[in-house]
């Protein structure tokens, strides 16, 4: 089983930009489908991105399609989300997760289907 660890978080003003970036251990990493999620307070966990084992499938939640990114290089063990033109209802602890699977295709979109979590980081964006 991996073990997951978020960085890249901060403060931005609205309009600005962010990478998150969640390292994974272990050698099983591409064996695993990815997502991130983020919960803002008072508010359910909800779910943000996906991508495949392959990374050549990939998932956006309609909030932030257009302006969020998902990517993975199976090489480092890593997957990314860049965030463009936040906006301060994007402030949020954000979630990288894992699921595994054995279809190279397969995009998890709800929490369940994710085995592993990293334990958050903190995007703060200010209007």
């Amino acid at each position: 089983q991996v073990q997951l660890v978020e960085s890249g978080g901060g403060l931005v003003q609205a309009g600005g930009s962010l990478s998150l970036s969640c390292a994974a251990s272990g050698r099983t990493f591409s064996s695993y489908a990815m997502g991130w999620f983020r919960q803002a307070p008072g508010k359910e966990r909800e779910f943000v991105a996906a991508i495949s084992r392959s990374g050549y499938s990939t998932y956006y939640a309609d909030s932030v399609k257009g302006r969020f990114t998902i990517s993975r290089d199976n090489a480092k063990n890593t997957v990314y989300l860049q965030m463009n033109s936040l906006k301060p209802e994007d402030t949020a602890v954000y979630y990288c997760a894992a699921g595994r699977t054995n279809f190279s295709g397969r995009i998890y979109r709800t929490a369940y289907e994710y085995d592993t979590w990293g334990q958050g980081t903190q995007v703060t964006v200010s209007s």
